[in-house]
């Protein structure tokens, strides 16, 4: 078998199928928290604690030039390593607020996998005549 077939077969079953949709939608959502996190959350977090934005909050580890801006992006492009704190603070919120949303999502989903009724499978007896045959042929082959 060769390895284009074995990928095929690979790429084609559902557990891989299900991973790249899960990805893809990850992603997504993903963005989705970034969003809300950067543009709802942290600006109220902002406001409450005297209009801090946490994405400028940092500690410039090397030497500043004297014409560079101290801000994150300015320092970032000019070279000089910092500390980049607020950032941190910025992704943990993100973090957070993900992993509470896919608990919810988590805790609802076996919610209403437990009230869902157990269907029972049923068993299909052999009638009794089909049973005499299969052993009629049995015996033959042997």
């Amino acid at each position: 078998m060769g390895m284009v077939q074995e990928f095929k077969e690979f790429a084609i079953k559902g557990n891989a199928l299900d991973l790249a949709v899960g990805v893809i939608i990850g992603a997504a959502f993903g963005k989705i928290v970034d969003s809300i996190v950067s543009d709802l959350i942290m600006p109220i977090v902002g406001l409450v604690f005297g209009k801090l934005d946490f994405s400028n909050l940092f500690v410039a580890l090397g030497s500043v030039p004297p014409d560079i801006p101290r801000t994150l992006d300015a320092l970032k492009k000019a070279g000089v390593p910092v500390f980049a704190y607020g950032n941190f603070i910025t992704v943990a919120v993100n973090f957070f607020i993900l992993a509470f949303i896919i608990f919810m999502m988590v805790r609802q989903i076996n919610r209403l996998k437990r009230n869902q009724p157990v269907v029972p499978v049923a068993v299909v007896v052999t009638p009794e005549d089909i049973v005499l045959l299969r052993e009629i042929r049995d015996s033959l082959k042997r």
